[in-house]
């Protein structure tokens, strides 16, 4: 008798191959019979008129502080995700030196954006080194498997210290072997490979870049031949990659002396909207000389969600709203609605102009999200162009949008993804040959975006919703966040529904899965905020059989 049978599903085995009606049988943790199963399961689910998928495979994700003490590792788990990759972008909690944790605790905060508070009494800090925080890890039941990189911020840190590490770009002889040797034993240990970040965007909270942005080739050529060493891993780059001949000679270099992947964030920016294709263009020229670049692409756009629950809004900086700020949600409102405070505060100068332009610029590229979201919206439906319509200013209609549900409601920008107004461009990244999908940035930004539903998205938005151009095939989707996430990382036990494969598992009932709007809770240690954004459409999700 099997543990579990899935019977008469329309089976999406991650492959990529064509879907067809299948039963697929469990024992244990593997998956026994894929086809017409006639055993029992001691449980059984129908999946008649249901799709049956691998559990996705997340391979962009910044759990590093809540996998400690979160076992649902939300909101990733709702979503159908069984594997994640953390410790991106340079940025984690190990090896760390006792008494010096709150440098990582505000690097963390300042680059992701998650509350250092919550942070500094939630994370159980049960290690120093690497291999004892994959052993922390490894106490916890989850209802999800996690895998780590190894931070570069982290590593330079323990190594030579907070202040050095940041304002010392040249690391002696002696420091670049010492660090070298902590990534080997991290990777021998378990780790899945070694990140960086070496983008002028990602500061700590002090303002400062974070550890390792400006670090010499020679450093990060010397630690890449810890995966050479070991024989495994990822290195995995955050870059602006301005210098675009200079960032891609290191990376290829890296890359054909150890045999390993790296992979870098490609990503489309407003002031140049085509330099993606150059990233595409050294990657297959690289690639070309043995290398093994991968691009990591966006499912959709990475955006700043404004509201008046969110880190910022238009108003953050005018000083009637500043006195308003600390009133609980429903009594700020009720203010922000009085007439006299609204023509206060649309007619004031905001305070810290530099700044508040961050927040205020381009309303033409401004748009209310909406519940059901929209994340491609049409330039029609900006704040701009909703005012030129009314007749009013654009500051008055995002101060009324803001208001709407309640305060409840976010104003949606996307930044990088977005150039042209549509997916298009995100569309030709997601189906060229050797890219690879990541960067929903899960467990991170809490208050600022959400974007740990991308996995339902890909298949919401993009196979069955979109209106605005091409859509995917169901299956490419599917194959793309599970088998292929899984095989760049060296997963080869899942992503695939096939005998003696990992039991990780899906069943979806593909015309109610969705996603409602982001909302705010406060849920995590010390009761600090995030954003979290739910699913419909799961039937089930199963990790390793359970």
């Amino acid at each position: 008798m099997h543990d579990l049978v899935i019977r008469n599903g329309t089976l999406v085995d991650g492959s990529g191959g064509p879907s067809h009606r299948s039963d697929v049988a469990v024992t244990g943790d593997k998956v026994t019979e894929v086809g017409e199963v006639a055993g029992k399961g001691r449980r059984e689910i129908d999946a008649d008129g249901a799709i049956v998928t691998p559990g996705w495979v997340d391979i962009h994700t910044h759990y590093d502080g809540q996998a400690t003490w979160d076992p649902e590792v939300t909101p990733s788990s709702w979503h159908g995700v069984t594997t994640v990759v953390m410790g991106n972008c340079g940025v984690g909690f190990a090896p760390v030196v006792p008494d010096r944790k709150e440098f990582l605790i505000q690097l963390m905060e300042g680059v992701e954006d998650i509350p250092g508070t919550a942070l500094a009494d939630g994370v159980t800090w049960n290690w120093e080194t690497f291999p004892e925080y994959l052993n922390e890890l490894a106490c916890m039941p989850r209802v999800l498997d996690v895998s780590a990189l190894i931070p570069h911020g982290a590593v330079r840190a323990y190594v030579m210290g907070d202040e050095a590490a940041v304002h010392r770009d040249e690391a002696t002889g002696d420091e670049i072997a010492l660090m070298t040797k902590l990534v080997r034993e991290g990777l021998e240990a378990g780790a899945v490979g070694f990140s960086t970040s070496r983008t002028l965007l990602h500061r700590a909270k002090d303002g400062e870049l974070a550890a390792g942005t400006n670090a010499t080739f020679e450093e990060l050529v010397t630690i890449g031949s810890a995966l050479a060493d070991a024989g495994h891993g990822v290195f995995e780059v955050a870059s602006d990659l301005i210098d675009i001949d200079a960032e891609f000679s290191w990376m290829e270099q890296i890359s054909r002396e150890s045999g390993c992947p790296v992979s870098f964030g490609c990503l489309q920016g407003n002031s140049q909207p085509d330099a993606w294709q150059d990233y595409l263009a050294a990657t297959d020229a690289a690639n070309a000389r043995g290398a093994n670049l991968i691009p990591q692409v966006a499912g959709r756009p990475a955006c700043l969600l404004f509201g008046l629950e969110a880190t910022a809004h238009p108003f953050m900086f005018h000083r009637t709203y500043r006195a308003l700020a600390a009133l609980p949600l429903a009594e700020r409102v009720a203010k922000m609605r009085d007439p006299d405070v609204r023509a206060a505060m649309i007619g004031e100068d905001p305070l810290e102009a530099g700044l508040a332009r961050l927040v205020t610029a381009d309303l033409d590229r401004l748009f209310p999200l909406g519940d059901p979201p929209d994340y491609e919206p049409t330039a029609d439906q900006s704040i701009a162009a909703i005012a030129q319509r009314q007749g009013r200013s654009a500051v008055e209609v995002a101060y009324d949008a803001l208001l709407e549900r309640d305060g409840h409601a976010l104003l949606y920008k996307p930044i990088l993804g977005y150039a042209h107004g549509n997916f298009d461009d995100l569309l030709t990244m997601i189906n060229r040959p050797g890219t690879v999908l990541g960067l929903g940035d899960a467990g991170a930004h809490c208050g600022l975006l959400c974007d740990a539903s991308l996995p339902t998205y890909m298949l919401s938005h993009w196979v069955r919703d979109r209106t605005r151009g091409e859509r995917l095939s169901l299956e490419h989707a599917v194959h793309l966040q599970t088998r292929r996430t899984a095989e760049v990382f060296g997963f080869f036990d899942r992503g695939l529904v096939a005998p003696g494969m990992l039991a990780d598992l899906n069943v979806l009932d593909f015309d109610s899965l969705g996603i409602p709007a982001p909302e705010m809770t406060y849920d995590l240690p010390t009761g600090a905020p995030r954003f979290i954004q739910r699913s419909t459409g799961y039937v089930a999700t199963v990790k390793s059989g359970v």
